[in-house]
């Protein structure tokens, strides 16, 4: 944990493909939370040690991290060929609820809190 505390700051990257998972891949550190629904930057988080969830509140863990880049890489594949699923469902009360009640956790952990 940083001994500074940073509320917010705004960060500008350039427009490419990846230049903003870039800049938080080269600027997390551990302890750090990151909020993605993208698991190729979870999964390089979670290994600098950066708490890494999504915004429906669903923690990315190591453990079913390779299962769920080869998901990913199984329905990349899928539309290449054309097939398409139907997307996400739509964020729901039960997803904010689940998102904070994580949150909650994780930051509790930091003030030595117990939950």
């Amino acid at each position: 944990m940083r001994d500074e505390i940073t509320y917010a700051s705004w960060k500008y990257v350039d427009a490419g493909k990846e230049a903003a998972d870039l800049f938080i891949m080269n600027h997390a550190d551990k302890g750090d939370i990151v909020i993605t629904q993208d698991i190729g930057l979870a999964s390089t988080l979670l290994l600098k040690g950066v708490h890494v969830m999504s915004p429906k509140g669903y923690l990315f863990q190591e453990s079913a991290m390779q299962t769920a880049l080869d998901m990913r890489f199984l329905h990349a594949k899928a539309r290449r060929r054309g097939d398409y699923g139907k997307g996400p469902k739509p964020f729901q009360a039960k997803d904010r609820i689940r998102f904070v009640t994580e949150l909650t956790k994780i930051l509790s952990n930091f003030a030595g809190i117990k939950r």
